[in-house]
This record gives structure tokens, C-alpha cells and sequence, in this order.
């Protein structure tokens, strides 16, 4: 099970994937397009091109966990944009806003009082 605590680090793929791709291809994507070590223990997020379904690849020291949710309705709407670059990091709070169709930019939360190292 997969467990987002607010030490985890976040990365999210701002261009959409191809949803047929498994474990292997998403981690290749996390080595060839993010320039990330998909062995990091960073989750990594992606969203298919019609924006109903996100997928999170995790490695948590035995093996990857490729998690995925599907809308029954509409789109996910405040995902990030191309602008943004290739991926943007989230903190664990604005990650399950992101999972809850939420916008993770205007969730209001205390602020950080001490930066969390990942």
C-alpha cells in the first residue's frame, strides 16, 4: 500500500502518457523524459491525454507500485501545464487535493514552518 506522507517528494509529468505503458514504461519515461531515477522513492505522477485517469509509479525499496485512478465523471481540471516545463513538484497536501479533482494552487493550508528535506 502506498502511503503519502509529507516527506515524500512529488513529481509530477506535466505531458500526458500513454496509459497502455505499465511499470516499465512510465519508469522509462521517469529516466528518458524527467531525467529522474524512478528507484528514488519519489512518487511520480501522470495523466493520461484525455485527462479522466492519473497514474502514481512508486518503488519502495522491494518493488514498483503503478496505482491508478479513473473519473466515473468530467476531467481533471487544475492538472499542471506544458508552460510549467516538463514536471512540477507538489507537497504531499497539494498531491491529494490533485487526486481529489481539486486545484492544489489554491489549496489553503499553514504554511511550512520548516522546510522539509527530500
Amino acid at each position: 500500500m502506498i502511503q503519502i506522507t509529507a516527506q515524500m517528494r512529488v513529481l509530477v509529468a506535466v505531458e500526458p502518457q500513454d496509459f497502455r505503458k505499465g511499470i516499465d514504461g512510465l519508469s522509462r519515461v521517469c529516466r528518458e523524459v524527467l531525467r529522474r531515477d524512478p528507484f528514488s522513492g519519489c512518487l511520480f505522477v501522470f495523466r493520461n491525454r484525455r485527462a479522466t485517469a492519473l497514474k502514481i509509479l512508486a518503488y519502495d525499496g522491494q518493488g514498483f507500485w503503478c496505482c491508478q485512478k479513473r473519473l466515473s465523471q468530467g476531467r481533471f481540471g487544475h492538472y499542471p501545464r506544458e508552460s510549467e516545463g516538463r514536471m512540477k513538484g507538489l507537497l504531499a497536501h497539494e498531491l491529494q487535493l490533485l487526486l481529489w479533482n481539486g486545484d492544489p494552487a489554491a489549496g489553503r493550508v499553514a504554511p511550512l514552518w520548516k522546510k522539509v528535506s527530500g
